[in-house]
């Protein structure tokens, strides 16, 4: 049932994203485009989507449980560090590079898009490394 829901979410968060456009590279560089031609629909898409998680967020903050009595996991670490500033200027450059972050490029890899498959690969790579520095680290 876990994976069926899973398999469920996915999918819906999948088709908001093609609904919202935020699998075209084109149309999140027009709303990164604060100095030109700024489209500032992703904005409203991104208010949408906080405000209807605001409700499910404010419950989940409530449970030791999920409704599939998995344990509830939610990030209990809330100050700002030096890995947490690099990783979200990490990511920010390049969402501006190639247009798009992880959950569109799963969906432009679908569509076939070989630029695509290379965001990916790239994406994997850095997850690998990541975690190879991590166990280092640990150690």
């Amino acid at each position: 049932m876990r994976r069926l829901t899973a398999l469920l979410a996915g999918l819906l968060f999948g088709i908001g994203l093609l609904l919202a456009g935020m699998s075209n590279p084109a149309k999140v560089l027009g709303f990164l485009d604060l100095a030109g031609a700024w489209d500032p629909s992703l904005a409203l898409v991104m208010a949408g989507a906080i405000a209807v998680a605001l409700l499910p967020f404010s419950w989940a903050k409530r449970r030791q449980r999920s409704l599939l009595d998995a344990p509830m996991q939610l990030p209990q670490k809330r100050e700002l560090d030096g890995r947490l500033i690099g990783g979200s200027l990490l990511f920010g450059i390049g969402w501006g590079i190639a247009g798009i972050c992880p959950g569109p490029a799963l969906t432009l890899l679908l569509g076939g898009y070989w630029q695509s498959l290379l965001f990916v690969l790239a994406l994997l790579g850095g997850m690998g490394l990541f975690s190879a520095l991590e166990r280092r680290h640990a150690r």
